[in-house]
C-alpha cells in the first residue's frame, strides 16, 4: 500500500523548532509513534485513506457490536457543534424538541405498505423481553414516522391545532450489511423532524424551508461544504414519502453523498394513522405531514471533503479546537519563561470566545505539529524562547500551512480574521474542486466513459427521460443513481433527448456513484 508521510516540518517550524517530526517522545516506542503520526494510506486509496484518518485522528473507533461505532470525545465534539448550529436554525424556523420511545410495534411499520418494505430488510426486531417471549415483536427505531403519526392522531383535532411543529434528537438503528464509521452505520445519532399541516401548500413549503434554510445553510456556511439541491427521483425517495427533497455533496474521491433530505409525505401517513382535523368550514380532513432529517454522517462528509495526505482539515466554525498553541523550549528555565506567556495567551485567546488549548506534552514539537496536522486544527500557533523575547508567535494555517509572525498585542484580531478566512478558503476550494469534477453529457458512451474514469470520477449533469427502466438499467451498467433532479440547471435548455434512450426528455437530473 502506498504511503504519505503527513508531517510537513519544513514549512512549519518556528525560529526555536530545530527537531523534525522523526523525534519521538521516550515514553512510545520509535516506529509505532513515527507510523501513527506519519504514515496514512494514500488518498488514491480512498477507502482505506478514510479509516486511517477517522481511527488516527481519535474520532471513532470500532465497538464490540458489528457495525457499530463508539464515538471518542474528539469526534463527538463535532457532533456537538453539527447539534447546536442545526438546533439553532430548527428553533429559530419555530419548531420545539421533543422525545419518543426507541422501540415501536410492530403492527405500526405494517400500516403503510411503502414504509415497511422500504425498511424491512434493515430492521432489527426485539422478540424477548424481561426473559419471556413478547406479545407482539417490537421495532428498534429505524425512523419514527410510525410511532409519531399514532401520536399525533390524538393531538390533533381541529385546523386549531396545527401546525404541528416538532423535532427529536435521537439514535436510530438500521441493520446495514456494508458499514463505514459515520458513513453508514447500524447505530447512528441523528435529528428527524416530523410536522403536521392543514393544507399541501403549508407542508410544501415546510419542507423545501427545511431543506435550504437549516440544512443547506448549516452545511455550506458551517462544514463549509458546497450542495446540490433537488427533488429525488421516485425511486430514489424515503419510502412512503410523496416527494422527497435532498442535498447532494461530492467527496474527495468524485462520489456524491446525500448529506439531508427532507420529505413531503403527502397524506400517505395521515390516512394510515388517522390523522384528521376538523376544519374551519366544518368538514373532517386528513392533514398533510413532513419529515426530516440528517445525521452523523455529516462527520464523515467532512472528513472526506476536506481531508488530506495530512489527515483532517476541520472548518472553524465546527472544530472542537480552532487554535492549538504549541510551546517549544530545550531547558527548563526557557520553559518557566515560555509558560507564563502560554498561560497569558490562551486565557485571552479563550476570553474572546475562541476554542483555544496548549501542548504541554513532552514530545518533540515536529510529532506535536505532524499531531495536530493529522487532528485538522484551523491554526497553530508556535511560541519559544526568542517569541518570548521578541513578544510575537508564529501563525501556522492547515489549510494552506502558510505562517506568519504576530505581536501579542494584535493576536487576538489576528486569530479571528484567520479562521474567518480558512472557513471561507475551505468552502471556495471545496467549491472549485466540485465544479472541476462536474460534467455535462449528450450521449450514453460519454456517459459510462464518466463514470468508468475512477481517478476522475464525478457528477454528471443530463436530460433523462424520467423512466424508471432507464433508470434501473443505468444503475445495473454504472453503479450510477439519480442524486437528483436540481433546482439550478446548468442549462437553459427547456428539453432534450434522454442520455439512454434517446426519447424526448424534460428532466435534468444529476447522476453520480454514492456512498
Amino acid at each position: 500500500m502506498a504511503k504519505k508521510t503527513t508531517g510537513n516540518n519544513d514549512q512549519s517550524k518556528s525560529t526555536d523548532a530545530v527537531v523534525g517530526a522523526d523525534q519521538i517522545p521516550s515514553h512510545t516506542a520509535a516506529g509505532q509513534e513515527k507510523r501513527f503520526v506519519e504514515d496514512l494510506a494514500d488518498k488514491d486509496d480512498f477507502a482505506q485513506w478514510y479509516f486511517e484518518v477517522v481511527r488516527k485522528a481519535d474520532m471513532a473507533e470500532d465497538s464490540p457490536v458489528r457495525g457499530c461505532m463508539i464515538i471518542k470525545p474528539y469526534g463527538y465534539a463535532v457532533w456537538e457543534a453539527i447539534q447546536q448550529g442545526l438546533d439553532t436554525r430548527i428553533k429559530a424556523t419555530g419548531h420545539q424538541n421533543l422525545y419518543f420511545p426507541l422501540f415501536i410495534p410492530m403492527n405500526f411499520l405494517q400500516r403503510e405498505a411503502q414504509h415497511v418494505e422500504g425498511f424491512a430488510p434493515e430492521l432489527a426486531v426485539v422478540t424477548h423481553g424481561g426473559g419471556e417471549e413478547l406479545a407482539e415483536p417490537l421495532v428498534v427505531r429505524p425512523t419514527s414516522e410510525t410511532i409519531i403519526g399514532h401520536t399525533y392522531a390524538r393531538w390533533v383535532q381541529s385546523y386549531r391545532d396545527l401546525p404541528l411543529l416538532y423535532n427529536q434528537w435521537a439514535n436510530v438503528v438500521r441493520w446495514e450489511k456494508r458499514t463505514r464509521p459515520f458513513l453508514r452505520t447500524s447505530e447512528f445519532l441523528w435529528q428527524e423532524g416530523h410536522t403536521v399541516h392543514r393544507t399541501e401548500e403549508d407542508a410544501e413549503a415546510e419542507t423545501l424551508m427545511i431543506l435550504h434554510e437549516v440544512y443547506a445553510d448549516f452545511v455550506e456556511k458551517e462544514l463549509a461544504i458546497p450542495v446540490v439541491r433537488g427533488r429525488k427521483s421516485d425511486s430514489e425517495k424515503f419510502a412512503g414519502a410523496l416527494r422527497s427533497y435532498s442535498m447532494e455533496a461530492m467527496m474527495g474521491d468524485g462520489k456524491a453523498l446525500q448529506a439531508g433530505t427532507s420529505h413531503n409525505l403527502g397524506q400517505n401517513f395521515a390516512k394510515a394513522f388517522e390523522i384528521q382535523f376538523l376544519d374551519a368550514d366544518g368538514t373532517r380532513k386528513y392533514a398533510w405531514t413532513t419529515s426530516w432529517g440528517a445525521s452523523t454522517r455529516l462527520i464523515g462528509g467532512m472528513i472526506m471533503v476536506h481531508g488530506d495526505a495530512s489527515g483532517l482539515k476541520i472548518p472553524p466554525k465546527v472544530a472542537p479546537i480552532q487554535v492549538v498553541i504549541v510551546p517549544i523550549w530545550r531547558k527548563d528555565e526557557e520553559r518557566v519563561l515560555v509558560e507564563e506567556t502560554v498561560t497569558t495567551l490562551e486565557r485571552t485567546l479563550r476570553a474572546s470566545g475562541i476554542r483555544v488549548k496548549s501542548d504541554w506534552r513532552d514530545n518533540k514539537p515536529g510529532f506535536k505539529f505532524s499531531d495536530w496536522e493529522l487532528r485538522g486544527v484551523p491554526l497553530r500557533l508556535e511560541i519559544g524562547p526568542k517569541d518570548v523575547q521578541n513578544t510575537q508567535g508564529t501563525l501556522v494555517r492547515r489549510d494552506t500551512r502558510a505562517k506568519e509572525s504576530v505581536p501579542w498585542n494584535s493576536m487576538v484580531a489576528r486569530v479571528q480574521d484567520l479562521l474567518a478566512e480558512i472557513q471561507q478558503s475551505m468552502f471556495d476550494a471545496a467549491l472549485r474542486f466540485r465544479q472541476s469534477r462536474t460534467y455535462q453529457v449528450a450521449t450514453y458512451d460519454e456517459f459510462k466513459m464518466r463514470m468508468a474514469d475512477r481517478a476522475n470520477l464525478g457528477f454528471v449533469e443530463t436530460w433523462w427521460c424520467g423512466g424508471a427502466a432507464c433508470e434501473a438499467e443505468i444503475k445495473a451498467q454504472t453503479q450510477a443513481t439519480v442524486r437528483c433532479l436540481p433546482f439550478e440547471r446548468s442549462t437553459d435548455a427547456s428539453s432534450g433527448q434522454c442520455v439512454y434512450c434517446g426519447q424526448p426528455a424534460t428532466t435534468w437530473a444529476v447522476f453520480a456513484k454514492a456512498y
